[in-house]
């Protein structure tokens, strides 16, 4: 969805055609940061992918949150009323790339026409639509939403992996949709079996 004020209702979704799970495809995975990655942007990031193609691959960070803004505040930015409900709920920085569009993660229990399948139990969905669903108390029992997401053109994720920049793991609904006290970057190496204190120190070294 466009993040502004849309009078028809209307809003933009994916390609379905283009979420399609390819032959070694990382949709449905999680990507964990490395431990020295600098680029603030994705420090300590765990993105969900949501697209994952030879061509181009898309995902969003769950886990940086939106400083001072939350959906009731998002609301008044829309003007687009005030929510009934969940006006606390956060609202994340999903990355860099269309940061003016919004990308809700939630469970597949409230799933629109719109709404694309990540996993067997996470939906993504990008219209508006959604957000009226969650603060009028009806929409998905867990949520995410993002501004903005993570892009990779042709062959660059597969780069950044062969160059330890990222680890993966399959995602999960309770991973993904854990409470927020939770550090879902420690969780997820903890998961892995893996110490970041003693992960490898060079991003690029094989």
């Amino acid at each position: 969805m466009v993040l502004r004020k849309d009078t028809s209702g209307a809003a933009k979704s994916f390609d379905s055609a283009g979420m399609a799970r390819q032959s070694g495809s990382l949709q449905g995975h999680l990507l964990i940061a490395h431990p020295q990655i600098d680029d603030g942007r994705f420090a300590r990031a765990v993105i969900v992918m949501c697209q994952h193609d030879d061509q181009s691959a898309m995902g969003v960070v769950i886990n940086h949150r939106a400083a001072r803004m939350n959906l009731g505040k998002l609301y008044e930015t829309l003007d687009i009323g005030a929510p009934r409900f969940c006006a606390d709920q956060p609202v994340h920085i999903g990355g860099p790339v269309e940061s003016n569009r919004g990308f809700v993660l939630h469970t597949q229990d409230h799933m629109l026409p719109e709404s694309l399948s990540v996993t067997h139990d996470i939906g993504l969905t990008s219209s508006i639509e959604i957000l009226r669903d969650i603060t009028n108390g009806i929409g998905p029992a867990h949520s995410i939403v993002s501004l903005g997401c993570a892009g990779w053109h042709a062959g660059q994720l597969e780069s950044e992996l062969a160059a330890n920049v990222w680890l993966s793991m399959p995602a999960t609904s309770d991973l993904v949709f854990r409470d927020g006290t939770h550090d879902i970057w420690k969780d997820a190496y903890s998961m892995l079996g893996v110490d970041p204190a003693h992960f490898v120190s060079d991003i690029g070294r094989a």
